[in-house]
């Protein structure tokens, strides 16, 4: 490309569009934000303040932006994840690169054919698998490359997805129904899954998975629960999911995500929470998304892989957790530590220390940073190829939605390739 800005325009202005545009203000002497659509006027209004997009190249919504002529190199796919592959194929045909958030799309046909078309226009599109790009898990595939640890036999993960980021994104907000966005281990974990891929280098064989709403349902509800949790509500005091979390973090003048998803601006926040599907009883909503599931995996090379999802968590082990074997040494780590132990038998252990990362405070531990700036690098042509490119990144949704299978079929063992198969045949 020239020297000229890269320019951008966004579709999608809920928290993962202003995230990116964020990060793209950190890039502002390459990136310049041109255009954007939401369905949501305040939230267009906000977006263009904050970004400088003029009146003009404002739109109602990503269908009538679509309408135009290409109005960028680059548009932020950030609308709801079954919306992906209307837009996608449109934006592709039109000449736009993608950055498209995950998941790809909630089927995996879908993801297949974004893939098959991008290639047919020779256009870019790269998914939003922030954790590629973490420094954090980038140290830990370059100490698994290494063959330090010997060879890797097993590997245990967890999503410890918090108790209060449980109720306020999948019971009360937009993932928390499957027939309205994706299955958890789709939407949340798709992340979890390219990791695992990533980091060993190895397709997934075949796998099993157990799971299941059990807790945040209308029949565990606190006796006397009311409808919209408020402090008249007996329940509210003790009630771990009560809007409790969110009034506490205004009282204490820690305004930001997940309330300002709920309300934008802080003040209007106690009165917009009364009517705001956030306000409901956790107990009491239109959820079907699991709260925890196991994933049972068998990758390439006799690799075992167990990946453990749960709700029930204080948030305090920093979301997820890894634990690497190796036939040499294991590795321990966590996005919530900036500690990555290894331990090489009959050497002992040494720490590596990551607490003076620059990138640490941004979103994702600077995943989300580092993938609009790698998208950069690519159109500047110092990258042949994106870490998390569609075709590399539709594997994980298979390997997800192939779990998804198997946790409604009561654990049944999916083989991936008579899987893979059986979606081709629509069968």
């Amino acid at each position: 490309m020239s020297n000229e800005k890269i320019k951008v325009a966004f579709i999608g202005l809920g928290n993962r569009g202003f995230a990116h545009a964020y990060s793209c203000s950190l890039l502002k002497d390459k990136i310049e934000i041109v255009a954007c659509a939401d369905i949501i006027p305040d939230k267009v209004e906000r977006f263009a303040k904050e970004y400088g997009v003029p009146a003009e190249m404002c739109f109602e919504s990503a269908e009538q932006l679509l309408e135009r002529e290409r109005l960028a190199d680059i548009l932020f796919v950030c609308t709801m994840d079954q919306q992906h592959y209307g837009h996608s194929i449109p934006a592709l045909r039109k000449g736009y690169h993608l950055m498209l958030e995950k998941p790809i799309s909630n089927d995996p046909l879908e993801s297949m054919e974004i893939a098959r078309v991008a290639n047919e226009c020779q256009r870019h599109v790269v998914v939003c698998h922030s954790l590629r790009y973490v420094p954090h898990y980038r140290k830990i595939k370059e100490i698994m490359d290494s063959g330090e640890l010997g060879e890797i036999m097993c590997i245990q993960a967890n999503e410890e997805v918090c108790y209060w980021h449980q109720a306020h994104s999948f019971v009360r907000g937009n993932w928390r129904n499957s027939k309205l966005s994706s299955p958890m281990i789709l939407q949340k974990c798709c992340h979890d899954m390219d990791m695992i891929l990533w980091l060993t280098g190895k397709h997934c064989v075949r796998l099993s998975s157990f799971g299941s709403l059990s807790h945040l349902k209308s029949d565990k509800a606190p006796e006397g629960a009311h409808d919209m949790c408020s402090e008249a509500c007996p329940a509210y005091k003790d009630c771990p999911y009560s809007i409790k979390y969110y009034l506490d973090h205004i009282e204490r003048g820690t305004y930001g995500w997940p309330m300002d998803v709920v309300e934008p601006e802080m003040d209007k926040f106690k009165e917009t929470i009364k009517t705001s599907p956030y306000g409901r009883c956790a107990y009491k909503c239109d959820n079907d998304v699991v709260d925890h599931q196991v994933v049972n995996l068998l990758l390439e090379d006799d690799l075992t892989v167990t990946f453990n999802m749960c709700a029930f968590t204080s948030g305090m082990g920093g979301g997820r957790g890894i634990h690497v074997m190796g036939t040499k040494g294991d590795l321990r780590g966590s996005m919530g530590d900036p500690i990555i132990r290894v331990n090489i038998f009959g050497k002992g252990e040494y720490q590596i220390d990551r607490s003076s990362s620059e990138t640490d405070d941004l979103s994702h531990g600077g995943g989300d940073f580092f993938v609009v700036k790698d998208f950069v690098d690519l159109l500047e042509g110092k990258l042949n190829s994106s870490v998390s490119s569609v075709d590399k990144s539709v594997e994980s949704h298979v390997v997800c939605m192939a779990a998804e299978k198997s946790r409604l079929e009561g654990g049944q063992v999916v083989v991936i390739d008579e899987y893979m198969k059986s979606l081709r045949e629509g069968k």
